[in-house]
């Protein structure tokens, strides 16, 4: 900060918000959430021979890191499958790195040592299995005769097509043998404890990296009404029609389930709370906008503009908080994600229909990335595409090549935190003075 220069009012409205954000990403930090749910469970760790620790997901290495010391000299193995940008390494434990939110290769060699590392469990073991949001796309173990290659093409059309986490976590179990509760089978007769953090509306737990501890509540019908509805069924190879007909049936009877015990440590929701608790300190009137902003990113757009102009006629500071995960129907070949081009959306909107007052809207990814770039997300305000404009960028032409993040590098409006370590989906945060 340059000695005696005073913010102005939209600068200080900014550093507010992301502030507010990172409150957000503070409440699921992996490692808090897992010890507090140990310690409950001490008596369990007392009574296992060994512990094996299996942690997958974008917070699997602080999440099996906070785990270890409570295996106390009984550790097994410990292993944490993440994504390349969270790939840290971390003493007495085994890290892979893998692609999100593509499959490749790592994923595979990682769902198969965890795989292998279940199955090797035995009776009066405990295996920790602790599960956070991106484990659908690194714990990658198709059923036999499908191929990698087969898992990235369904998959990156479930993306592209606009499909939502429901619909996408709807299918992707079919095709796999660790998902919809296929590795706490794996690890039978062993005891299964799972520590799960959500980043899934209603905090469902089948559907947190399509629950691999979890006995799976999707039938086949359900999987052929989602690619039914978004064109997908010609595409499917003749190996995956089988499956999905249920000529291979890979489901789990709930009953089998009785050494498994789920439990939630952290969530979107509880996210959302210690934002708004710090707003009440900090912004005046706090206003829960919705409790999962999904659908859509330019249907959710005009909704925030909507509820931020009727907070503007108020006339008093607002901040208005909502969480979730929007969805972007890719037609073009550009580079962003879902949370940029919201907020690029909600600024053009502004520009129809002007909110009177000083105003910033941030919305990101509480791990860190938004699609497949370094942003966490961005933050604008009234005056974000007039600079763009002043910078050379077209700010229509980007949004129809889905293509905000360059538009936003030019504006300076990326938000920039690097991975966060933990994944409880979005957060959206208006700030109205």
């Amino acid at each position: 900060m340059i000695p005696g220069y005073v913010p102005s009012a939209i600068e200080r409205l900014r550093a507010e918000a992301v502030a507010l954000f990172r409150e957000g990403v503070a409440a699921a930090d992996p490692r808090r959430a897992v010890s507090a749910a140990l310690d409950r469970y001490s008596d369990s760790i007392d009574r296992a021979d060994r512990v094996i620790v299996l942690a997958l997901g974008k917070a699997a290495v602080p999440m099996a890191a906070a785990a270890l010391p409570f295996a106390r000299g009984k550790l097994g193995q410990a292993i944490a499958l993440t994504n390349h940008e969270n790939a840290v390494q971390h003493p007495g434990l085994v890290v892979i790195g893998a692609g999100h939110p593509i499959p490749d290769h790592d994923g595979l060699a990682g769902a198969l040592a965890i795989e292998r590392a279940a199955m090797a469990a035995r009776e009066g073991d405990l295996v920790l299995v602790l599960v956070s949001g991106g484990g659908s796309s690194l714990l990658c173990a198709p059923w036999p005769g499908i191929t990698l290659e087969d898992k990235i093409k369904l998959h990156k059309a479930l993306i592209c097509c606009g499909a939502d986490i429901t619909e996408i976590n709807a299918v992707r179990p079919i095709f796999s043998r660790l998902k919809g509760g296929g590795l706490a089978m794996r690890a039978r007769p062993a005891q299964v404890l799972g520590l799960i953090l959500s980043d899934v509306p209603d905090d469902d737990m089948a559907k947190i990296a399509s629950g691999p501890t979890v006995a799976a509540r999707v039938a086949p019908e359900q999987a052929h009404c989602v690619l039914e509805k978004y064109g997908l069924l010609d595409e499917l190879p003749q190996i995956m029609e089988s499956y999905l007909r249920g000529a291979i049936d890979g489901r789990h009877d709930a009953n089998a389930f009785d050494h498994v015990d789920n439990i939630l440590v952290g969530s979107n929701r509880l996210s959302l709370q210690a934002v708004m608790a710090r707003a009440r300190e900090t912004c005046g009137t706090v206003v829960l906008g919705c409790d999962w902003l999904a659908g859509d990113v330019n249907k959710a757009a005009i909704k925030l503009h909507t509820m931020a102009s009727a907070a503007a006629a108020s006339n008093r500071p607002i901040a208005l908080i909502c969480g979730g995960e929007t969805t972007v129907e890719v037609k073009g070949p550009g580079k962003g994600g879902r949370n940029q081009e919201l907020a690029m959306r909600f600024a053009r909107l502004n520009e129809q229909q002007p909110i009177p007052r000083d105003w910033v809207f941030l919305s990101a990814g509480t791990d860190g990335r938004d699609g497949p770039c370094d942003a966490a997300g961005a933050i604008v305000d009234a005056g974000s595409l007039s600079w763009m404009r002043h910078q050379g960028c077209d700010p229509d032409r980007h949004l129809a090549d889905n293509d905000a993040y360059p538009a936003l590098a030019c504006s300076g409006d990326l938000l920039l935190t690097g991975a966060t370590g933990t994944n409880v989906a979005d957060i959206q945060i208006i700030l109205v003075q």
